[in-house]
């Protein structure tokens, strides 16, 4: 059965606050990420001259984990926390508006080129060994 009288959100809310209070430092680490996660982090500020804007494009990824772990012996406890997250943002390409037009422009990188020739040689073995 359901309860329809807010018990089951209060009990969430006293489970969450007690969670925070154990591991504040995890906490903190996922609102920060929180708040960086929005278009702004991919998307840069639009730059105008002549006619044509440029919008520059990334690639963002955040990661975040954590522990806790707690060991009782006889007269003594222990316990430990950990954790730790990360940030990686890396350009990609830019939007262009040049009369009334837009188009994504790929930025090529060493890498991308790389994977660009292999992809067409494993393309191209496939062709080949479907032709057959």
């Amino acid at each position: 059965m359901t309860r329809t009288d807010g018990t089951d959100q209060a009990q969430n809310d006293v489970a969450q606050a007690q969670r925070s209070q154990r591991m504040p430092f995890l906490t903190d680490l996922a609102e920060r990420l929180e708040k960086g996660a929005r278009a702004a982090a991919v998307f840069g500020e639009p730059v105008a001259r002549d006619a044509v804007t440029v919008i520059p494009v990334a690639r963002a990824r955040w990661g975040l984990g954590g522990g806790a772990g707690q060991e009782r012996e006889e007269d003594e406890s222990q316990s430990g926390i950990g954790g730790g997250g990360g940030v990686n943002v890396s350009p990609v390409g830019y939007i262009e508006i040049r009369d009334n037009e837009t188009r994504f422009r790929w930025i090529a990188t060493p890498g991308s080129i790389v994977c660009a020739v292999i992809g067409g040689l494993v393309a191209l073995l496939l062709v080949k060994r479907i032709m057959r």
